[in-house]
């Protein structure tokens, strides 16, 4: 019986998407936020302080930071089908080597290398089947691809909290590490064999290496997006750790308050894909970031169990729509540059994502509490907001210019 072609191409498009999950989920949770459920129990065990923690944090995001910006160089399909797998590769090996050290200074430089897989990454499997995705009028889809950030950060949760009793110090990375492997394999093969032009071609024909990416349209959308990667990762990284100083051992948020995080992070991509192409995805975004800045602060406003599970709810819910929404309104100010786009926005995040921890580490040596740190992201959050409101849509932008 010949199956239906309706069927056969749905198929084909949820295996690329769950493609580009997996590869997420390995990288950005069992590679990157894995770090933020980890960092009470490594504390615990004496291979690190708080704010040696931090330390080590930020040395992974300035490895992200660098992974960013090799992809705005390899940004073409034809590169990432190299770059991608070797990327790949590099997560795997270090996530494996962290293992086998328990020196800060080793694991800082792991982290370092793990962070730059991790960005070339997190920006070229999206921007892949995103171009993919466009090409058979599916764009709409390309949101789901984050779903396994959400995924990761539940499975992150199980793996650390199901066996903190049975290995300690370095060897706790030993579950990251074991799963990566499979997983990275079957995910880089499928996408890296996806039918994309080489080169993405304009509407006239030309090919669109180069070009501006920055105008009074992207500018506000850029530095709304800096705002962004400043305030989500102060909770991202030190919510757990905040939680086990602010409540008695046992207490059911010590490591609840990473699980309800991942939990509600799992149907966010679903959810902003939803209401952006429902009210527009620049609507969605100023609401995306204003929830986003109330969870922020409940932690300072409410410290305790209510702010704690607050930030949880609404920052878990939010901070992956801030990202697939952004990427779509660029895309859809700057047709045809999609890869190279995500890519410089991916860096710009980085920048400022790097600079929460290392903001952490300086206010917790000067004698400041942590809980005082998440007003640094709160603002930040909030300047994401006003920025948001001065970006133009796609449609008016396009047709001041015609």
């Amino acid at each position: 019986m010949t199956e239906h072609p309706s069927a056969s191409h749905a198929r084909q498009l949820m295996s690329v998407v769950v493609a580009g999950a997996t590869l997420l989920l390995v990288v950005h949770a069992l590679g990157r936020f894995i770090y933020t459920p980890l960092l009470p129990y490594l504390v615990g065990d004496g291979q690190l302080t708080a704010s040696e923690g931090a330390s080590v944090a930020t040395w992974n995001y300035l490895g992200y930071l660098i992974g960013a910006l090799l992809a705005v160089r390899w940004y073409r399909p034809d590169q990432i089908r190299v770059t991608l797998p070797v990327a790949m590769l590099v997560h795997v090996l270090t996530t494996l080597l962290q293992t086998q050290v328990e020196p800060v200074s080793w694991l800082s430089g792991l982290r370092l290398i793990n962070g730059i897989a991790n960005g070339v990454v997190f920006v070229q499997a999206p921007a892949l089947i995103l171009e993919w995705l466009v090409r058979r009028n599916r764009t709409s889809a390309s949101g789901l691809v984050y779903v396994g950030v959400g995924v990761g950060l539940l499975l992150s949760s199980f793996l650390v909290s199901g066996t903190a009793d049975l290995l300690s110090g370095p060897a706790r990375w030993w579950p990251a590490a074991l799963l990566s492997i499979p997983l990275a394999a079957w995910a880089t093969w499928r996408l890296v064999n996806l039918e994309v032009p080489a080169r993405i071609q304009r509407d006239d024909g030309s090919f669109a290496d180069k070009g501006p990416l920055l105008d009074r349209a992207s500018i506000p959308l850029f530095l709304s997006y800096a705002g962004a990667g400043l305030g989500y990762i102060l909770p991202m990284t030190f919510l757990p750790l905040l939680t086990k100083t602010q409540l008695p051992a046992g207490h059911w948020l010590v490591d609840g308050s990473w699980l309800l995080v991942a939990v509600v992070t799992i149907p966010a991509p679903i959810l902003w894909s939803f209401l952006g192409a429902r009210f527009g995805d620049l609507a969605a975004l100023r609401v995306n970031y204003l929830i986003q800045f109330l969870g922020a602060l409940a932690v300072v406003l409410s410290p305790g169990p209510l702010g704690i599970v607050l930030c949880a709810l609404l920052v878990g819910s939010t901070f992956v729509g801030t990202v697939l929404l952004t990427q779509r309104i660029g895309r859809a100010l700057h047709p045809h540059q999609g890869p190279r786009l995500s890519a410089a926005m991916v860096a710009l995040y980085s920048v400022t994502q790097m600079a929460g921890p290392w903001l952490t580490r300086q206010w917790l040596d000067a004698g400041g509490t942590l809980a005082g740190a998440f007003t640094l992201g709160a603002v930040a959050l909030g300047w994401g907001l006003l920025l948001a409101l001065f970006v133009p849509r796609a449609e008016d932008w396009h047709a001041r210019q015609s």
